[in-house]
């Protein structure tokens, strides 16, 4: 049992509140994921040839204006980085490909979470709200988010099996449920060059629709694709820099719950995490069927 929220904000107005919208969400999912939670977010994207790379040090201290200074030795590119804790988004001129292949290389310690030109990825071990108070989530602004509380029921407790998953550039994916065939895909998949980092059943989904996506789909192409080879239950929330998808199995057994008003789509494991929204009296509540793909453009 693990809780998801995911937030969507129409009215640019409340987009520097979002983080603030988003934290009585993710604590509301407390009960339901208790020991890791992550999120992500994503912003205007930065200006065309740069990109973010989200990092994460654990409990490893790093010393980020040190690496920085490493990082600008290495090669010509540009580079910023906002840090919080043991996290950091490095904005980048430079090829994200070369710079993750540098890090494994001389900072192995330091892992690459998220990659892209809108996307910020935060996860860590420990209670909702203590994570939501170490990095500041209520002072993120952005169109919309993805988060994630965990309770895990099939792998470590490690901030590498904290969810969000993500895959190539500005997408992420979240899961409530379980799936019965990860070592399936991992071995169909391996071959046709995607790389796990876990034995997680949820970046076995979120790998194959990397895979698919990778071979042209659009997003909902892929999920109804993924309906004939992910076997289990599932509720997945998705995030792209273009848009936020929530899709579930075809028993619907993993609760969901969507509000949609003109200023916002919300989206939560159960109710009691929607109910302090701004004017969620007045909203279109719902829940998402049985194998149907709900999006959301920015």
């Amino acid at each position: 049992m693990c809780g998801i929220v995911g937030l969507l904000v129409k009215n640019p107005s409340l987009r520097p509140q979002l983080g603030e919208l988003m934290v009585p969400m993710m604590v509301g999912m407390t009960e339901r994921g208790p020991d890791s939670a992550g999120l992500a977010v994503f912003t205007e994207p930065v200006e065309q040839g740069s990109y973010k790379i989200s990092l994460y040090t654990g409990l490893h201290v790093i010393e980020w204006k040190a690496l920085l200074q490493k990082l600008r030795m290495a090669t010509d590119a540009k580079f910023e980085i906002d840090a919080s804790g043991n996290h950091a988004v490095l904005t980048t001129t430079g090829s994200p490909a070369m710079i993750q292949a540098w890090l494994a290389e001389k900072l192995p310690q330091v892992a690459v979470l998220s990659v892209g030109r809108c996307i910020d990825l935060y996860k860590d071990v420990g209670a909702p709200a203590e994570i939501c108070r170490r990095y500041g989530f209520e002072h993120l602004g952005g169109t919309h988010l993805v988060g994630h509380t965990r309770m895990a029921t099939e792998s470590a407790v490690t901030p590498a099996h904290a969810h969000p998953f993500t895959a190539g550039h500005d997408f992420c994916l979240v899961h409530n449920g379980s799936l019965s065939n990860p070592n399936l895909l991992r071995r169909k998949l391996e071959p046709l060059g995607i790389e796990f980092e876990t034995d997680n059943d949820t970046e076995a989904a979120c790998r194959y629709f990397e895979w698919r996506l990778r071979e042209g789909d659009e997003l909902k192409t892929a999920v109804q694709r993924g309906f004939d080879e992910l076997d289990g239950f599932y509720t997945f929330l998705m995030g792209t820099d273009k848009e936020l998808a929530i899709v579930r199995d075809a028993f619907a057994c993993k609760p969901a719950i969507i509000a949609e008003t003109d200023d916002y789509v919300a989206i939560a494991s159960e109710f009691r995490s929607l109910a302090h929204l701004p004017g969620v009296q007045k909203a279109k509540l719902f829940e998402p069927k049985p194998q149907e793909v709900y999006a959301w453009k920015v």
